[in-house]
């Protein structure tokens, strides 16, 4: 299958960082969404881990139209297909299966699906997708994995994810292979629970300015 550039690569020019979000109601997503938006983080990953994860991927769609919204943890076409329709612009899988590499042609969605190893990077690359999640990053090898990967499979790009925070994400950002790095550091949970919006404003400030080597 021949394979293109994906569209997130541009949107992601000027955002090092995507937020990996879980929230427990739809007013925490509105208001943490609103911060981290502020402080120059407008890519947006919101988990389908709790109940709250739809609601608050539409409230945060229509709230905050300058933000580009995505949905995590998508693992089937019929999720694939609800993160569209709730206003998610991209969805992130933590792996990549025959049935949503096929599903995500033509679906009027960008994916973001994850691969932990070379033959898995190889056959997402076989099945179209240039720009992939490294998943889990830390446990899966981290910076060298990704170093030996670039050699064979110069033409794929990454977003790491897993185990990665402030002091780490530089090493990540100075790779060739790596555009961005997804992390849940910029919000911090005693924050959330302290509802000190102006903490994690400044956290996604201090992550936008981090930079590539």
């Amino acid at each position: 299958m021949q394979t293109k550039p994906s569209p997130l690569i541009e949107r992601l020019a000027n955002v090092p960082v995507i937020p990996v979000l879980e929230f427990s109601s739809v007013d925490e997503a509105l208001h943490v969404s609103e911060a981290l938006v502020t402080g120059g983080l407008t890519m947006l990953e919101i988990t389908l881990r709790t109940p709250a994860a739809m609601d608050a991927i539409k409230a945060v769609a229509a709230a905050l139209p300058q933000a580009c919204v995505g949905a995590g943890t998508v693992l089937t076409v019929d999720q694939l297909h609800a993160v569209r329709d709730a206003g998610a612009q991209f969805a992130v899988s933590p792996g990549l299966t025959p049935a949503l590499a096929a599903g995500a042609q033509g679906a009027g969605i960008s994916l973001l699906p994850g691969v932990a190893t070379a033959s898995e990077a190889m056959a997402a690359l076989e099945a179209g997708f240039t720009f992939l999640k490294f998943f889990p990053a830390q446990a899966a090898g981290g910076v060298p994995m990704l170093k030996s990967l670039y050699g064979p499979l110069s033409q794929l790009r990454f977003c790491p994810t897993g185990g990665i925070d402030a002091a780490l994400a530089p090493t990540y950002l100075a790779l060739p292979n790596v555009v961005c790095v997804g992390g849940s550091w910029v919000v911090p949970k005693d924050a959330v629970a302290a509802s000190d919006w102006g903490r994690i404003r400044k956290l996604a400030e201090e992550a936008v300015a981090l930079r590539r080597g």
